[in-house]
């Protein structure tokens, strides 16, 4: 087959800006991690026998932003917050939620990680956890995974 010049101007401007188009989808995300999450009771260490459930969204972007919520059932929660921890170890409470509408939980405005944060983060050492009366370490739990 042969193509002259004139007839490759017909195809080239199409793909280049295929192209332009796929790159700029590629790196929109860049910098930011959504991580769709389940909080069960199985989660929690110790585990906890429990008929609650969560469901969210956590997003974290690459300056330490976070954003995002999480919806409950079969609990009354007191609390909810991201701490840091390995899977199948409890830590520290670093960013908490407040409650925005009946069961549901949300990160405040201006919620941000601190570069040790982040760096446990990209290993997956943090967790959502939920709280309750009859739990107040922590009823349903869900482990946010690394990048």
């Amino acid at each position: 087959m042969n193509l002259s010049i004139q007839g490759a101007r017909h195809w080239v401007l199409p793909v280049v800006a295929a192209a332009f188009v796929v790159a700029g989808c590629a790196t929109m995300n860049r910098g930011m991690n959504a991580h769709r999450i389940v909080l069960q009771g199985s989660q929690e260490v110790p585990p906890v026998t429990t008929a609650a459930t969560g469901s969210g969204t956590v997003t974290i972007m690459a300056d330490g932003s976070v954003s995002g919520s999480v919806t409950t059932t079969g609990i009354t929660a007191t609390a909810a917050h991201i701490h840091q921890g390995a899977r199948g170890a409890n830590g520290p409470v670093i960013v908490p939620m407040t409650k925005s509408a009946d069961n549901t939980w949300s990160f405040p405005a201006g919620a941000k990680l601190t570069e040790p944060q982040l760096a446990a983060h990209r290993v997956g050492n943090l967790y959502v956890n939920v709280h309750s009366a009859a739990h107040p370490g922590g009823e349903i739990r869900a482990q946010i995974s690394g990048n």
